[in-house]
C-alpha cells in the first residue's frame, strides 16, 4: 500500500531517520539552527535540537525562544566543529553529479524522486505543494543544488510519500534562503550565506544552517529529527512528532561518513582556519 505523509503548519506526520544525516553533516546533524555571524529571534520560536553560532558569539531572542532536546553553543569549540562539518557536507553535496537540471522551474507542483537536482541560479517554491516521493526506498536521498537563492512563498508546503527509513533531503544553497510566512518546509538547508524564516514559517525534520552569515527567526518551529529517539521513525506515519520526545544527542556515523565528507573536509578546515587567523592575527 502506498504510504503518504502531509506536512502542514500544524502537524508533522512523517519523520526522516537520522543516521544518513549524521553521515552527511557530522556533528552539525544535531543542530536545529547553526549560524555563522549571529542568530536572532523574535517571538515564541521552538527549536528541537542544538542551537549554535560560530565564528560570531551573539545569539539573541532566547528567551522568549526555547531550545528543547538540545544545547546552546555560542562561539564555542562545539559550534566550530559543527560549522566545519556543515561546510564539508555542503561541499560534498555540491560535488555530486546532477541527475536533473530544474533551472527556471517552480518547485511547486513537482514530484521529486531520489536523485540530485540542480538550479544554476535561484529556486522558488510557490503555489501547489512540492512532493518528495522516496519510492519506499531505505537510505534514499534527495539533493537540491541551488546556485543562488532559495525562496518559498507564504503558506507553501511540502508533501512526502512512500517514505522508507534513513531517507533525507538536503538543499545546498549558494547564497541565502528565505522561507515565507506560515510556510512549512522539510529537510536541511545549508546556505553559504544566510537563512531567514519569516513569521510562522516552520521546518519539519530539518535544520537551518548558515555558513558565513546570520540565521534570523520569527515565531518558528524547527524540529531536527536527529534530536529524537530512534523509535519515532516507526510511529511517524501515525501522528505528530512531539518535540519533547527523548533525545539521543550523539550520532554515531558509519564508516561511509568519512567517504562522503572527504571531498569537503580539507576545504572546510582551510576555510575556518582563515577565519580564525583573521580574528586572531
Amino acid at each position: 500500500m502506498k504510504s503518504f505523509c502531509a506536512l502542514t503548519t500544524t502537524s508533522l506526520l512523517c519523520l526522516i531517520a537520522s543516521q544518513a544525516k549524521a553521515d552527511t553533516l557530522g556533528t552539525a546533524s544535531t543542530y536545529a539552527v547553526l549560524g555563522a555571524t549571529t542568530v536572532t529571534n523574535t517571538g515564541s520560536t521552538v527549536l528541537s535540537g542544538n542551537l549554535g553560532v560560530y565564528s560570531g558569539t551573539a545569539i539573541t531572542g532566547f528567551p522568549p525562544g526555547e531550545v528543547i532536546n538540545g544545547t546552546t553553543y555560542a562561539g564555542t569549540a562545539e559550534a566550530l566543529s559543527a560549522q566545519i562539518d556543515a561546510l564539508a557536507g555542503f561541499t560534498s553535496l555540491n560535488s555530486l553529479s546532477s541527475t536533473g537540471n530544474l533551472t527556471g522551474q517552480n518547485l511547486g507542483g513537482m514530484v521529486l524522486t531520489p536523485g540530485v537536482y540542480t538550479y544554476s541560479s535561484s529556486a522558488e517554491l510557490s503555489g501547489t505543494p512540492l512532493t518528495l516521493n522516496f519510492e519506499d526506498l531505505n537510505g534514499a536521498t534527495i539533493v537540491l543544488q541551488i546556485g543562488s537563492t532559495l525562496t518559498t512563498a507564504s503558506a507553501s508546503s511540502v508533501l512526502v510519500e512512500n517514505l522508507g527509513t534513513n531517507d533525507n533531503v538536503y538543499y545546498a544553497v549558494g547564497s541565502s534562503a528565505t522561507l515565507g510566512t506560515d510556510s512549512t518546509f522539510l529537510g536541511d538547508i545549508i546556505a553559504e550565506d544566510s537563512v531567514a524564516l519569516t513569521t510562522g514559517a516552520n521546518i519539519s525534520c530539518g535544520s537551518a544552517i548558515a555558513l558565513t552569515g546570520a540565521v534570523t527567526l520569527d515565531t518558528n518551529t524547527i524540529t531536527n529529527c536527529s534530536s529524537s529517539g530512534s523509535d519515532i521513525s516507526a510511529a511517524s506515519l501515525n501522528g505528530p512528532v512531539d518535540p519533547g520526545d527523548p533525545v539521543d544527542p550523539t550520532p554515531t556515523p558509519e564508516p561511509g561518513s568519512l567517504l562522503l565528507m572527504a571531498t569537503g573536509l580539507l576545504a572546510a578546515a582551510g576555510f575556518f582556519r582563515r577565519k580564525v587567523f583573521a580574528l586572531n592575527p
